[in-house]
C-alpha cells in the first residue's frame, strides 16, 4: 500500500508553523516512515513548477500556513487546493488572518507609504520607489507579486477542508492529525483539528478563579508581579482563556503569561475579537459607564488586543474608510 502524499506550503507568514513541524524532532522521521512529503519548498528544494506538474488530487493533504497576501499568495493557495484532496488551514494566519492581518487596521496605500514614502521603518528611499509589478532589463522582464487590498484567510480565497489552529499550532495536534492521515481516521470535513471546549475550562488555575465579576482594574505583565497558582483574571491581567479553544497545552499558562488566543474560538462562535471582548466585559466589576470607560481605557490597543490573530477572519474585517497615510488606530 502506498504511503498518504502530503505537502506544506506557506503564504504571509512568520515561519512559524513550519518551525513547529521541525519541533516535532525525531518523531518526524518516523512520520517519514509513514507519510511521502512530495511538496514543502521552506524545507526542501521544491519549486512551484513541481507543484504545478503534479496531477490534480496528487496530494491526500496539504497543509498551508500564513495569510493571503499577495497576487502569489492566492495563485499558490488555488494550486494547493487543485493538487491535494483534502486542504487543512495550518496555523492561526491561515484560519484566521493572524498577525499579519492586523494590517487591514490601515489601507494598503498607507502601509506603502509609511515603507516607502514617509520613511517611517527608516529605509533610506530619497526618491520614495516602490516595487513595481514588472520592470524590464536589458535580461528581460522581472516581475513582482502585487500586494492585495487587504490581508484574507486561506477559506476566503479557496475551500479549506480542516483547521489546525494556534500560533503555531502545538506539536501534539500536528502529531494527531498526521498520525490520522496515515490511519485513515480524520474527522468528517469542515472540523477543527483541536478540542472544542474553551481553554479557561480546563485551565490548570480554574480553581482560583472567582464565582462572580472580579475585575476592578487591570494591569499588564510588565507591571506585578505575576503569581504563579493564582488565575491571571483575578490579578487584573487581561487573559483570553474564557473564549479561546483549548488544546495548546497551557503552553502561555505554564509560562506564567495569560492566553492571547491564538487557538481562536470554539465552534458556534462567529467573532472572536467580540466573543473575547465580551467574556472580559461580563466579569467587570461595576455597572457605572465611567468607571467601565476607565477600565476599558487601561487597554492599550484594544484592536490589536482582541482581534490579534482574527481581524480578517471576523465580521469587522478590516477598518472601514482607512486612512489615506499612516495614522493611528481606532
Amino acid at each position: 500500500m502506498s504511503k498518504p502524499k502530503v505537502g506544506f506550503y506557506w503564504c504571509a507568514s512568520c515561519g512559524g508553523c513550519d518551525e513547529a513541524m521541525i519541533d516535532l524532532a525525531e518523531d518526524l522521521l518516523a512520520l517519514a516512515e509513514t507519510l511521502d512529503i512530495v511538496f514543502w519548498p521552506c524545507a526542501m528544494d521544491f519549486k512551484r513548477e513541481d507543484l504545478e506538474a503534479m496531477p490534480d488530487g496528487e496530494m491526500s493533504v496539504c497543509f498551508v500556513n500564513g495569510a493571503i497576501r499577495s497576487s502569489e499568495d492566492r495563485e499558490m493557495a488555488g494550486l494547493c487546493r487543485r493538487k491535494a484532496r483534502w486542504l487543512v488551514a495550518f496555523g492561526s494566519c491561515s484560519h484566521l488572518g493572524g498577525v499579519p492581518g492586523l494590517a487591514n487596521l490601515d489601507s494598503r496605500e498607507s502601509l506603502l507609504q509609511a515603507v516607502y514614502g514617509d520613511g517611517l521603518f527608516g529605509n533610506a528611499n530619497p526618491g520614495q520607489v516602490r516595487p513595481q509589478q514588472a520592470t524590464e532589463l536589458p535580461e528581460g522582464t522581472v516581475s513582482l507579486p502585487t500586494l492585495e487590498e487587504s490581508v484574507k484567510t486561506l477559506g476566503q480565497v479557496v475551500r479549506v477542508d480542516y483547521v489546525l489552529p494556534g500560533c503555531p499550532p502545538p506539536t501534539r495536534l500536528i502529531a494527531r492529525a498526521l498520525a490520522a492521515i496515515v490511519e485513515g481516521t480524520l474527522p468528517s470535513p469542515g472540523s477543527v483539528l483541536a478540542p472544542d471546549v474553551a481553554l479557561c475550562k480546563q485551565c490548570p488555575r480554574i480553581e482560583s478563579k472567582p464565582d462572580g465579576p472580579l475585575l476592578r482594574a487591570l494591569r499588564r505583565p510588565h507591571e506585578i508581579r505575576i503569581d504563579p497558582e493564582q488565575c491571571f483574571l483575578a490579578q487584573g491581567l487581561l487573559c483570553l482563556g474564557p473564549a479561546t479553544r483549548d488544546g495548546c497545552d497551557h503552553a502561555c499558562i505554564r509560562g506564567n503569561m495569560p492566553c492571547t488566543g491564538c487557538l481562536g474560538p470554539t465552534s458556534g462562535t462567529r467573532d472572536f475579537g467580540a466573543a473575547a471582548l465580551s467574556a472580559v466585559a461580563s466579569l467587570v466589576e461595576s455597572n457605572d459607564e465611567h468607571q467601565i470607560a476607565a477600565l476599558v481605557a487601561e487597554i492599550p490597543d484594544p484592536a490589536g488586543t482582541f482581534y490579534r490573530y482574527s481581524l480578517p477572519g471576523s465580521m469587522i474585517h478590516k477598518r472601514a474608510g482607512g486612512p489615506a497615510s499612516g495614522g493611528a488606530r481606532p
